[in-house]
């Protein structure tokens, strides 16, 4: 690969790592919840998942929504539904203390198969392997994969720590719920494009 398409490819991975989406939105209410700590495994799971997820969409998975549209349409049936569903855990989730043990982040293997029904990971896994790797070669899949690994994982993390700096401040109740509903509400709203697309 040319030096200058080398540093286009990190910078896409790098900004399309790094700007907000459902995986960004659900790490920093983990990170204010729970702790970077106990939300390793999530931030571990969204990017070992979405390096193999780049890999799949390059050896030929990307081929079965051009052959099957239908697959496409309950992709994004479940896709809704299924990020419902982490929205109102997001807006109901209360932060581990003595009292309370309840609460759970989620694990590695329910964030890596979350990227296979994330909206914004599939577009982002498309166009990384359409624009960076066109002859689909191995050689060219796995380095693209291999460069988004690299950059998608401090990425996602700097979510993880800013939600951990913002519990400070989230020292209540009160500002914990509104913290948590406003994350549920961004998640929500990043189905925007999905539902209209």
């Amino acid at each position: 690969m040319p030096h200058d398409m080398f540093l286009a490819l990190v910078t896409f991975a790098f900004v399309s790592s790094i700007t907000p989406g459902p995986n960004n939105l659900m790490l920093m209410a983990s990170g204010a919840n729970y702790g970077i700590w106990r939300s390793l495994p999530h931030m571990l799971g969204v990017g070992i998942g979405f390096t193999a997820m780049i890999v799949g969409v390059g050896t030929g998975l990307a081929q079965l929504f051009d052959s099957h549209p239908v697959s496409h349409a309950a992709l994004k049936f479940v896709s809704v539904i299924y990020l419902l569903y982490l929205a109102y855990k997001i807006a109901i989730a209360t932060p581990i203390n003595d009292e309370n043990k309840q609460g759970r982040p989620i694990s590695f293997l329910q964030a890596a198969a979350f990227q296979w029904i994330n909206p914004k990971a599939w577009a982002m896994a498309l166009t990384a392997v359409t624009a960076y790797a066109p002859g689909t070669t191995i050689s060219a899949i796995c380095l693209v994969a291999l460069v988004f690994g690299a950059v998608n994982l401090p990425s996602i993390s700097a979510w993880t720590v800013m939600g951990q700096q913002m519990a400070r401040v989230l020292t209540n109740r009160a500002r914990l719920t509104a913290f948590n509903w406003t994350m549920a509400a961004l998640l929500i709203g990043s189905l925007y494009p999905v539902v209209l697309g």
